[in-house]
């Protein structure tokens, strides 16, 4: 079982609080630690976030998620290091070939990458990206990852930019299992053809049947066994998203219902809005995982 990092909300401002978190929460047992990605909260949002009438005060303060990752890779020897999920888009696709590269590098191969394209409109702006263009910019981006990681001399015509031939000798450990987010028609299809695996979401309290996701899961499956791949090979990273007021009690009886349903390779509860300091994301970290020790 996997918890996200203390990347939200006053914890995330604690000096050292996600390297204190990240080296006890593997001690603990935590499987896995994952990060998300929030570049603004804007004061009044072009688009609100899902299920708020503005934005969630914890997204006032907000860890880059690459340097979350990084810190997390030097105090962790066995943690799974996944994102769910980086808006990939927003970001300069060579730069962000590097970041993954360098974290995959520095945690000997425990980087899952979970990436997305984001929905706010006032991000894209911040960066200079249109955001008309975030679909076609995703599938660039996942040929130019392909390119960088098997190929020593790289040269890439891009959506905006264009590399020259160069020299990239950095090479992750391992090619990292590229996992994509999204629930409409092309980002599912981009998932069964071209993704190491797909990021689904499951919301306490429950917010629509397990059986969305099982079936949802299913058909992808198929659909990349029509496009030519092993449908088996397609890993499921599952994030549950724990709603303020949520209990330890509630967390597991949540987690012992869609789990055996789904069977996800990965899982992990978002502690986002549960906790205020490293010391109770620490301690609510410990107390899911003793109840799922005893069953």
């Amino acid at each position: 079982m996997g918890f996200s990092l203390p990347v939200f909300g006053t914890a995330a401002a604690e000096p050292g609080g996600i390297a204190r978190y990240a080296r006890e929460a593997e001690r603990a047992g935590a499987a896995g630690l994952w990060v998300g990605d929030r570049l603004l909260s804007p004061v009044a949002p072009v688009v609100s976030y899902p299920g708020y009438d503005g934005m969630p005060e914890e997204f006032g303060t907000a860890q880059d998620p690459f340097v979350a990752l990084a810190t997390a890779a030097a105090v962790t020897e066995t943690a799974i290091l996944g994102s769910s999920t980086i808006n990939a888009t927003q970001y300069q696709p060579a730069n962000l070939a590097r970041l993954l590269t360098g974290i995959d590098v520095a945690s000997n191969g425990r980087l899952l990458p979970g990436l997305g394209i984001g929905w706010s409109p006032d991000e894209y702006s911040a960066v200079g990206v249109p955001m008309a263009q975030r679909g076609k910019r995703l599938d660039d981006l996942l040929d130019l990852l392909e390119t960088w990681w098997s190929r020593d001399l790289v040269a890439h015509q891009g959506v905006g930019y264009e590399i020259p031939e160069s020299r990239v000798g950095l090479k992750p450990v391992r090619t990292p299992p590229v996992h994509l987010a999204g629930f409409g028609e092309r980002a599912l299809r981009r998932v069964a053809e071209r993704a190491a695996g797909w990021l689904p979401v499951w919301a306490i309290p429950e917010q629509a049947p397990v059986e969305a996701l099982t079936g949802t899961l299913a058909t992808l499956r198929a659909d990349a066994e029509r496009a030519g791949r092993d449908p088996g090979a397609l890993s499921v990273a599952l994030r549950v998203n724990a709603a303020p007021g949520t209990t330890p009690e509630q967390i597991t009886e949540s987690l012992a219902k869609v789990v055996p349903a789904l069977e996800p390779d990965h899982t992990f509860v978002d502690l986002t809005y549960l906790t205020r300091s490293v010391d109770e994301h620490l301690d609510l970290t410990g107390t899911v995982l003793d109840r799922i020790a005893k069953g």
